[in-house]
């Protein structure tokens, strides 16, 4: 079955202080959406890779395209104000495509390992729909006006991070139902199937702590400290592999 990769570029990152959206910032030689596509673009089950990007942004990303010899990308598409109006145009982008695995990803999560892509692209071939997930450690009080009304057993928490994929089908069925309830607000895509298909069981893949979201500008530091561990690990194994 067909993977396909989108890439959701299209946020403006209000909360980073930039005048450019956070995604077309760069550490380590290259903007954070280049490193997510990267990540996407060498990854051997991945098909095809759909960017979504602000139309502003249209002429850069084809820059990026030439200029990093991406030969995955399929669309590049305008996206929305919210989230899942991005996801829905690339839905509606393949509505009319034979069943085939959709992988979203955050273009600002650029540090997503081989091992998260190839482990979500597996459980779909059991689930219709996917999270990367990993547990949360800290304890979590649930409070109103400052005082805890409850602690909750932590084991049974999770942060959310991408990807999230789906049958087309599956995700396709939930957003129709959605687009027609004027009063749900969504945060992400497995919330839309969560709501909308409650009978579908969204399986979790574990995620890393490496697999961090740019959220402020001090996360960039984060990440070249991330980037540069990661790259001196894959240094290591080629050479304990050529020995």
């Amino acid at each position: 079955m067909k993977n396909i990769a989108i890439i959701l570029a299209a946020g403006s990152g209000s909360r980073f202080g930039d005048k450019i959206p956070k995604q077309f910032y760069s550490f380590a030689g290259k903007t954070v959406l280049e490193h997510s596509v990267d990540a996407y673009e060498k990854n051997e089950n991945i098909d095809e890779i759909v960017i979504v990007v602000n139309c502003l942004y249209i002429t850069k990303v084809k820059e990026f395209v030439k200029n990093n010899n991406w030969t995955k990308i399929k669309h590049i598409l305008i996206g929305g104000n919210e989230r899942y109006e991005s996801s829905f145009v690339a839905i509606r982008t393949y509505s009319t495509e034979n069943e085939c695995n959709m992988i979203f990803h955050d273009a600002v999560r650029p540090l997503v390992s081989q091992e998260i892509i190839n482990n979500t692209i597996k459980a779909l071939n059991v689930f219709n729909a996917v999270d990367t997930a990993i547990q949360i450690t800290d304890t979590i009080v649930k409070a109103n006006n400052n005082i805890i009304e409850e602690i909750p057993e932590r084991k049974y928490f999770y942060k959310s991070q991408t990807p999230q994929a789906f049958k087309l089908s599956t995700i396709k069925k939930a957003y129709k139902i959605f687009l027609d309830d004027n009063n749900f607000q969504a945060t992400d895509d497995c919330g839309i199937i969560k709501k909308y298909l409650p009978k579908e069981n969204i399986f979790i893949v574990e995620g890393q702590e490496s697999n961090i979201k740019l959220t402020f500008k001090e996360d960039i530091f984060l990440m070249e400290l991330l980037f540069e561990k990661m790259q001196k690990i894959k240094t290591n194994l080629k050479t304990i592999n050529n020995q």
